[in-house]
């Protein structure tokens, strides 16, 4: 009796199993033509949630292949002019100031300069009223001193200038007085510097934060030849600074120190640094532009782990006390465009050239820009920089590896 009643426990079991099964093939049969996609596998859900909400979470979750892809967000530039040595005019020792306060020695080309987002130069000399000199001239052929007004900060302002290196041979001239005098002139103009050992120009720009350190290898300015101090100083600067510039007041003078040696260069028994060695640790700390200026010529480009070197953009506006024969006349505008993070994108070499006694104007016949293009290609064969007679700056494509 016991195992007839198992027996048919067993049985009807069976048959329940057998009957749902069948239940839920004739439903799915039923509801087929109503299925448009196949049903991912169930999920447990919680609380009140319903099948239809798991699956619409699982998909956004887990976008499929098929899915278009977020579009990328187009990244911002910064364009950058940068030039070399300016230098208004001097009343010391003698009066070699410009007429009418030197108002038209920019106006050849203040509506270039003022096109960039950032416009940036070395102001050779001081700014300052009065004073005495610090620096002792024995030989005044070879040796100068400048004092220019601080009213003819005015003409810096109205050509667009918004940051100026005073790291130099001439910045302490009249000695920190002058030097404090020049800093403090450019402030109230509203123009950023850098040049001061420990000072730094940082400001805001279309809503990325710039700065500016710069360098040069003479009493109380931020020093280059202390490579590894300066690298943590850049290091630093990048962590808070979306673009950060650097300029550098090295190298040796003259048509003769034109290429670059790749090594340290002496002159008047000054170590003026090796430019090579000192631009690229700057990069490799983080420095987006490198901006030369001291050998009063142009020299070569370089590009440097995505970001560009300019070796010297040579003099600029110097009205007395420097020679602007041959190529010390020659006075570039390098346009720069940078990505928002620094990376070099495209550039420009605008030829200009001084003509005594007016200040710099575009030379048609792209000098300085066919110069540069040269030095580059003989001093940096290996930079994938190209540069066209009419000074358009490239990046060459790479070839595609098969």
């Amino acid at each position: 009796m016991d195992v007839l009643l198992i027996n048919l426990s067993i049985s009807l079991r069976r048959v329940i199993v057998i009957s749902g099964l069948l239940w839920v093939v004739t439903s799915v049969s039923s509801c087929s033509s109503s299925i448009e996609e196949p049903v991912s596998a169930p999920q447990q859900a919680t609380g009140t949630e319903s099948v239809s909400e798991l699956e619409v979470d699982a998909q956004t979750a887990q976008p499929s292949p098929s899915q278009d892809p977020l579009p990328v967000k187009p990244r911002s530039v910064l364009s950058i002019n940068a030039v070399g040595d300016i230098m208004l005019g001097t009343d010391y020792p003698q009066n070699h100031l410009p007429p009418d306060n030197g108002q038209y020695l920019l106006s050849g080309v203040s509506a270039i300069l003022k096109e960039a987002d950032v416009t940036f130069g070395n102001y050779e000399g001081t700014l300052l009223s009065g004073g005495e000199p610090a620096k002792i001239c024995r030989n005044p052929k070879r040796c100068y001193v400048f004092r220019t007004p601080p009213a003819y900060v005015q003409n810096l302002t109205e050509a667009g200038f918004d940051v100026m290196s005073l790291a130099n041979n001439h910045a302490r001239d009249f000695g920190d007085e002058g030097r404090f005098s020049s800093m403090a002139t450019l402030q109230q103009a509203g123009i950023q510097h850098s040049g001061l050992e420990g000072d730094f120009a940082s400001w805001q720009v279309k809503g990325r934060r710039i700065g500016l350190i710069a360098f040069a290898p003479f009493r109380g300015a931020n020093n280059p030849l202390e490579i590894e101090t300066a690298q943590e100083t850049v290091r630093a600067f990048k962590a808070d600074h979306d673009v950060v510039l650097v300029s550098m007041h090295m190298g040796a003078e003259g048509e003769d120190a034109i290429r670059v040696p790749f090594a340290q260069e002496i002159f008047h028994g000054e170590n003026r640094g090796d430019v090579v060695l000192f631009s690229r640790a700057m990069v490799d700390a983080g420095a987006d532009l490198i901006l030369g200026h001291g050998p009063h010529v142009p020299r070569a480009l370089e590009l440097y782990k995505g970001r560009l070197i300019a070796y010297s953009l040579g003099n600029f506006c110097t009205y007395y006390g420097i020679n602007v024969r041959g190529r010390n006349g020659l006075a570039p505008i390098l346009k720069v465009t940078v990505y928002d993070d620094g990376e070099f994108k495209s550039g420009r070499i605008i030829s200009a050239r001084q003509i005594r006694p007016n200040g710099p104007i575009v030379d048609p016949s792209h000098e300085a820009a066919r110069l540069m293009a040269e030095l580059t290609r003989q001093d940096f064969a290996e930079t994938p920089l190209e540069i066209s007679p009419e000074g358009l700056i490239t990046v060459k494509a790479v070839p595609e590896q098969q």
